[in-house]
């Protein structure tokens, strides 16, 4: 591919991702809602640009022709993506990018009560994090359509690596769900996930979703469970599901409310991705 490469929201995924490109000689732009992450980038010795997806500074950003991930969140309330529709609207103004790849989330579908699911699983959002993420979708596929840019999109599971682990939780002694109560859920290695996002914008078929997974789903428990038995730290007290209100966050109580087992097929055969960390296994040892 030919273009700068344009990293919205370049934050945990975003820096790594950067580092990769920088290696390979390519030019990248991070860009960051506040100083301190212009700073933190500059610090790394990637160029950055301080824009606001609520509000200003996306005209200046050099869109035209570019390859550009979007990695930035959605807003914290409602059910639509204010946003990525802020960010589609400067593209009018400042340059059409030439290829976009969105990094979205796995929530979409919904709770499918623990099936396997590939990409032509319905999208049947469940709670309004998962309909923001579905909003920004929709959105990024309308302005494909208009304006002939192409658009991959990596539906993410659960991101974990080093510095992005519950220890502290952990260490706090807070409890979780017991195994029999806990649903299937799925997880990939940031670095699995940086490969992932490169092989994306390099041959993803435009308009085309890929879940982005490793191979082994398992369960919110098993996570913890094996986190806290890598670290050399007490294990979690296990709570049934009834008595999860008031001991396990709101937001984790929302993720155990959704259970699916996600293929990864498509992401290795069509994209062609070796994972570095097929399992929670292969990859815990990288991040203590």
């Amino acid at each position: 591919m030919v273009g700068d490469i344009i990293i919205v929201g370049c934050g945990y995924v975003g820096t790594r991702l950067a580092r990769q490109y920088l290696g390979l000689g390519q030019s990248v732009l991070g860009v960051v809602r506040t100083q301190a992450g212009v700073e933190r980038l500059a610090a790394a010795g990637i160029a950055a640009r301080r824009a606001d997806l609520a509000g200003e500074g996306l005209d200046a950003l050099p869109l035209d022709g570019a390859l550009v991930f979007h990695l930035a969140p959605p807003p914290d309330q409602g059910r639509e993506d204010s946003r990525t529709r802020r960010l589609v609207e400067a593209f009018t103004r400042a340059g059409q990018p030439q290829r976009l790849v969105y990094i979205s989330t796995t929530g979409v579908y919904g709770d499918c009560g623990g099936a396997w699911v590939d990409e032509s699983w319905p999208a049947r959002p469940g709670v309004d994090r998962s309909y923001r993420r579905w909003d920004a979708e929709e959105t990024l596929r309308r302005w494909s359509d208009a304006s002939g840019g192409e658009l991959a999109i990596l539906r993410v599971a659960g991101i974990y690596g080093p510095g992005r682990l519950p220890l502290e939780r952990i260490r706090q002694g807070v409890p979780m769900v017991r195994a029999e109560d806990s649903p299937f859920s799925n997880r990939i290695h940031v670095d699995d996930l940086v490969a992932a996002c490169m092989l994306a914008m390099e041959r993803g078929q435009s308009g085309a979703v890929y879940n982005a997974c490793d191979d082994s789903p398992s369960s919110m428990t098993d996570y913890f469970l094996a986190i806290a038995d890598a670290a050399g730290l007490p294990r979690p007290p296990l709570i049934p599901l009834a008595q999860a209100q008031g001991q396990v966050s709101a937001a984790m109580l929302s993720y155990l409310t959704e259970s699916r087992r996600l293929s990864n097929r498509k992401l290795r055969e069509e994209l062609g991705l070796i994972l570095r960390y097929p399992s929670l296994a292969d990859g815990l040892p990288s991040c203590l």
